[in-house]
């Protein structure tokens, strides 16, 4: 049995994120971890906050703080949302971590070594105003692929082209907003990426077949464009440092090396951090270095504008160092999810933030959405009244009313304990087929990552419970046959047991509120197997059971209004 490696996307230290970052990388991973986990596999869940490169400074700079005060302050803002949301990571590190600095340097020397960094005079943006050289990120402008007027330095947020800051049609300074720039020579690293590219196309070839459409025609499009020589540091107060025992000069220029370089190692380093936190935990190189990682299947999460990053540039990377590191096996690549048709976006504080969500409503109600809608094949819109509708539909009614109406019921007629009586029959027979069918198919789309099937047919499971018990009618059993309302109730009590225990990747808190209403001893149950579910009979007459709290609240025509008005209902001009 395979031990499983996930990652998602490092979320920048700049703040909360919003709805979007989540279902396109920590949630999902999140759901798949916990599902593994479920089934007995041995998982390691890795993820960090990104913490070098521009966007920290520029916050910081906002915020009046030291850069590193910073970082530390916003990642513990960060992992208490993630907490909030409850993402089991098995450990969540930060890429100012002494780990991934002495990790990175390492990488660094050996790409050297093998002759695939160079040392290259360039001419970059420098701003009198200021007194220095401005990284990509400094220098704002219009992007001259689609004339967004926001463009950064190294990227568009609008189009997700890659540029450089000397692309920009009018640029100026993010620091302090001058348009006075000039062009100086000044000296970089620069990863040949390009002397790696058969290597990396053989490599892609190798796998892209059994990633999502997504991320292999997002790795083969760059592949097909060539891959150019990057330059891998920048001029900054913060970041891992250019080692001065093999760039003396640029170390002395206080060089450090570029976010996107130092940020995948991070997956790698963070990994350490939690191995060197906890001596009980397994040696960090046995999960990404050499034969020890033999048995290790990584899957990786990302929304698509990462996917180059780790397609193509880090596998670059990883190959140049000529060292046995392990490579992702899986990338789970995600569309955008967009409020209203309009971006999501951090910078422009639009949409629904992750502090925010948990503020509205627990995180139970937002996990299970996300996972329904999960931009898979194609970008999925968020709209407040989609969301109440599915809450009310899927979570309300379905789920949390079968559970409050059987348990409810059975304590009324039955008392406190599941009640004897009663022999199954065809009713009975026919939905354990049922279950354990649709069992299957929710297994078989987890396994494949496909999460919005996957959420589909955990809803079927929860319809079949409705349908059955609107079938047996006990409410109206009780009046001629006790012992077969009871055999009702019985059962049906058996599927809120089930629905607790495989409802639990995507709903944990409710999961444990609906698996904790019974005083089952012994119940260490991770799974139910398909016999199991076909014959429902974990819980037997006489176990005590409590009626819990109402699992989830219907909204109201009010409590959409109100999010509406808080949060806007249109989208962005």
């Amino acid at each position: 049995m395979a031990r499983h490696l996930i990652t998602s996307a490092l979320p920048y230290i700049n703040g909360i994120k919003h709805l979007g970052n989540m279902v396109g990388s920590m949630l999902p991973a999140d759901v798949y971890a916990r599902y593994l986990r479920q089934r007995g596999h041995d998982v390691l869940y890795i993820c960090a906050t990104d913490e070098h490169g521009t966007p920290a400074e520029l916050a910081a700079k906002e915020h009046g703080v030291p850069v590193a005060e910073f970082c530390a302050t916003a990642h513990g803002a960060q992992k208490a949302v993630y907490d909030g949301f409850a993402l089991a990571f098995d450990y969540f590190g930060r890429s100012s971590s002494p780990q991934n600095v002495d990790i990175t340097q390492h990488f660094a020397r050996r790409l050297h070594e093998n002759g695939f960094i160079e040392e290259r005079a360039i001419r970059q943006v420098y701003s009198p105003a200021d007194g220095r050289f401005l990284p990509d990120r400094y220098v704002e402008g219009t992007c001259p692929h689609c004339g967004y007027d926001k463009a950064r330095g190294d990227q568009c947020e609008n189009c997700t082209r890659v540029l450089d800051p000397t692309d920009l049609i009018n640029p100026r300074s993010a620091i302090s907003g001058s348009t006075d720039l000039e062009v100086r020579e000044t000296k970089h690293l620069f990863l040949l990426q390009s002397k790696l590219q058969v290597e990396v196309e053989e490599w892609v070839a190798r796998h892209e077949a059994d990633w999502p459409q997504l991320a292999s025609s997002i790795a083969r499009k760059w592949l097909t464009e060539g891959l150019h020589d990057r330059a891998i540091t920048r001029d900054l107060d913060w970041g891992v440092p250019v080692p001065a025992d093999t760039w003396p000069e640029l170390a002395a220029e206080g060089k450090v090396f570029y976010v996107w370089f130092d940020a995948p190692i991070e997956y790698i380093a963070a990994t350490k951090e939690w191995s060197d936190e906890d001596p009980e935990n397994r040696d960090w190189k046995s999960w990404w270095y050499g034969e020890a990682a033999g048995d290790v299947r990584y899957t990786e999460f990302m929304a698509k504008d990462n996917v180059p990053f780790h397609t193509v540039m880090f596998p670059a990377t990883e190959l140049g160092v000529r060292e046995p590191w392990k490579m992702v096996d899986y990338v789970k690549a995600f569309n955008w999810l967009t409020y209203y048709g309009g971006k999501f976006s951090t910078s422009q504080k639009r949409g629904v933030f992750t502090d925010q969500a948990l503020d509205v409503l627990p995180a139970d109600y937002w996990r299970y959405f996300l996972i329904a809608n999960a931009p898979e094949s194609d970008d999925s819109s968020f709209t407040w009244e989609h969301f109440t509708a599915t809450v009310n539909k899927d979570l309300a009614d379905t789920l949390g009313n079968f559970v409050n109406r059987v348990l409810s019921f059975s304590k009324k007629r039955f008392g406190d304990e599941v009640p004897a009586g009663g022999t199954a029959g065809e009713a009975e027979t026919r939905l354990g087929e049922e279950i354990a069918r649709l069992l299957a198919e929710y297994e078989e789309q987890m396994a494949a990552l496909q999460f919005r099937k996957a959420a589909s047919a955990l809803r079927a499971l929860w319809s079949a419970g409705n349908s059955y018990l609107e079938e047996k009618a006990p409410w109206l059993e009780i009046k001629t046959d006790k012992d077969a309302a009871a055999l009702t109730l019985r059962t049906a009590m058996n599927l809120i047991h089930l629905y607790a225990v495989v409802s639990e990747p995507l709903i944990p808190t409710s999961s444990k509120a609906m698996r904790a209403a019974f005083a089952l001893p012994e119940d260490e149950a991770t799974w139910v197997t398909r016999e199991e579910a076909k014959t429902l009979t974990t819980l037997t007459p006489g176990i005590p059971f409590t009626v819990p709290p109402v699992l989830f609240a219907k909204l109201t025509d009010d409590d959409l209004a109100a999010y509406k008005e808080r949060f806007g209902g249109e989208p962005a001009a």
